[in-house]
């Protein structure tokens, strides 16, 4: 049981290690279209 454990806890923290460094070097891309939208006032009560 404490090598199930054990595997389970050091398999989760080489997963965030690695999400973390994707997440450091992976260029995304800024977005390229300016998006407005008009919302109605009848959205917002008073």
């Amino acid at each position: 049981m404490k090598k199930t454990t054990r595997f389970t806890v050091l398999g989760a923290l080489l997963f965030l290690v690695i999400g973390a460094v994707v997440l450091m070097f992976w260029d995304i891309p800024a977005p390229t279209e300016h998006v407005e939208r008009k919302l109605p006032d009848e959205n917002f009560p008073r």
